[in-house]
């Protein structure tokens, strides 16, 4: 997903050979247009880069205002592609929106992707899905992700250990709790950045509300082991579990290109010792 920008410039094999470059060896594909001219790119650099495809990424229906193809409309065709980059995982990147208001819409929304899941099992393939905040909240005292794993239990999970902790809870904790339904962790940092000047200005000038929400919203995505989390835990807690992919990523990047971003992302996981990891 950081790289979408990269592979609409410059291809889908040249942005993994930069990637290579870095140090990185798999890659999990989401919001790239998997077009016939991308889908030979991509195996091209399985064969020539040696670039593992982790998983590739689909909505269950079509959301409207969200780029990327269906489960239910493109069954057929997600799975011949993920045949062909011999990727044994589709991960659904988060809930759809219509089923984030009621109850009755989230339920409805484990029933089919739990049917689902059952067609991906019989070509070979897993389902899993990716968390952020919203599945943090309670409803009558059950974790709205509680609900989703345990309404849908033939869906393994992919954590993403900062919305974890912008959710109010810590990443460790998580991962040890769902275990081997874990397959995939986003590695991604969480930062408090400073208060900007502009803000300051605004408090100056008598607008307090502009002031409040940029206190309310310095919590920024950062480079792994550039903000506040502790990953060497949870990097020993996804070994432990036996997650099989730690994906870096970062929604966004505050000036620096993406490949800067995951550049500083490997230095850092290699000075922590887990170069061997790459």
């Amino acid at each position: 997903m950081m790289l979408k920008d990269n592979f609409a410039a410059v291809g889908a094999f040249e942005t993994l050979r930069a990637v290579s470059e870095i140090g990185y060896h798999a890659v999990e594909i989401s919001q790239i247009p998997m077009t016939p001219a991308n889908v030979a790119e991509l195996s091209r650099a399985r064969t020539e880069l040696g670039m593992d495809i982790a998983s590739l990424s689909a909505s269950l229906s079509t959301m409207p205002g969200r780029p990327g193809e269906s489960l239910t409309e493109g069954f057929d065709k997600i799975v011949s592609d993920a045949k062909t980059l011999n990727t044994s995982m589709v991960r659904i990147g988060m809930l759809p929106f219509e089923a984030m208001a009621s109850m009755d819409a989230v339920l409805e929304f484990c029933d089919a992707t739990n049917a689902m899941a059952a067609r991906l099992n019989d070509e070979g393939i897993g389902l899993y899905y990716h968390n952020h905040h919203i599945e943090f909240a309670k409803y009558d005292g059950t974790l709205l992700l509680d609900i989703i794993a345990e309404r849908a239990p033939l869906m393994g999970l992919e954590i993403d250990v900062h919305w974890v902790q912008r959710g109010g809870l810590d990443p460790v904790i998580t991962l040890k709790k769902y275990g081997e339904r874990v397959s995939m962790v986003h590695l991604k940092d969480y930062r408090i950045g400073q208060i900007p000047p502009t803000a300051f200005e605004a408090l100056a000038a008598g607008d307090h509300a502009a002031f409040m929400a940029a206190f309310t919203g310095v919590v920024q995505f950062a480079e792994v082991g550039e903000g506040n989390l502790d990953f060497a835990a949870i990097i020993d807690a996804s070994e432990e579990i036996g997650a099989r992919y730690l994906l870096v990523e970062q929604d966004e990047h505050y000036g620096r290109t993406p490949l800067e971003c995951l550049q500083t992302s490997y230095d850092n996981l290699v000075a922590l010792g887990y170069g061997h990891l790459f």
